[in-house]
């Protein structure tokens, strides 16, 4: 007889003890909805969105890069991200060029005004960033950030 209370088990859709509040993904997806719900509200002040906001978190750690880097990195679909890219560009966020080295690839860089908006956003986020991990140890943190590197390795067939 199997163990019933084994939430891999409990958690595996193909079962008939599928319980969705055991599926992993489930869970993931609803924090990361309602995280990109409190800081979209805080963004909107700033005069910025959840994708802008992303692709701002991901160039101020390294810049320039491509735009399917970007897009690969974000999350986001490469035709969409081109376009959030060329729409912040107008804004003067950031600028695109054509990369040095094969012009078929779009680089993107910060601009001074999309520095500056990082660091607005970087500060109004971080309380939320705080407030989520509140309570959760250095251990249990290093754990869980590790376990979701294996499930990402898992899911790449690593």
């Amino acid at each position: 007889m199997e163990d019933t209370r084994d939430n891999r088990r409990l958690g595996d859709p193909g079962t008939d003890d599928f319980q969705v509040d055991r599926y992993p993904f489930y869970l993931l997806n609803r924090l990361v909805g309602r995280y990109n719900a409190v800081i979209a509200a805080r963004l909107r002040g700033i005069g910025l969105d959840v994708p802008a906001w992303r692709v701002l978190m991901i160039l101020g750690e390294r810049a320039p890069r491509g735009v399917r880097e970007l897009a690969d990195n974000a999350v986001i679909p490469l035709s969409t991200m081109t376009r959030i890219v060329q729409r912040m560009a107008a804004a003067g966020l950031v600028a695109a060029a054509a990369s040095d080295e094969d012009a078929r690839i779009t680089t993107v860089s910060l601009l001074a005004l999309g520095n500056e908006k990082l660091a607005e956003a970087r500060a109004i986020t971080a309380p939320v960033y705080a407030k989520i991990i509140r309570g959760v140890s250095r251990r249990d943190f290093d754990q869980l950030l590790r376990l979701l590197g294996q499930l990402q390795a898992n899911l790449d067939g690593s």
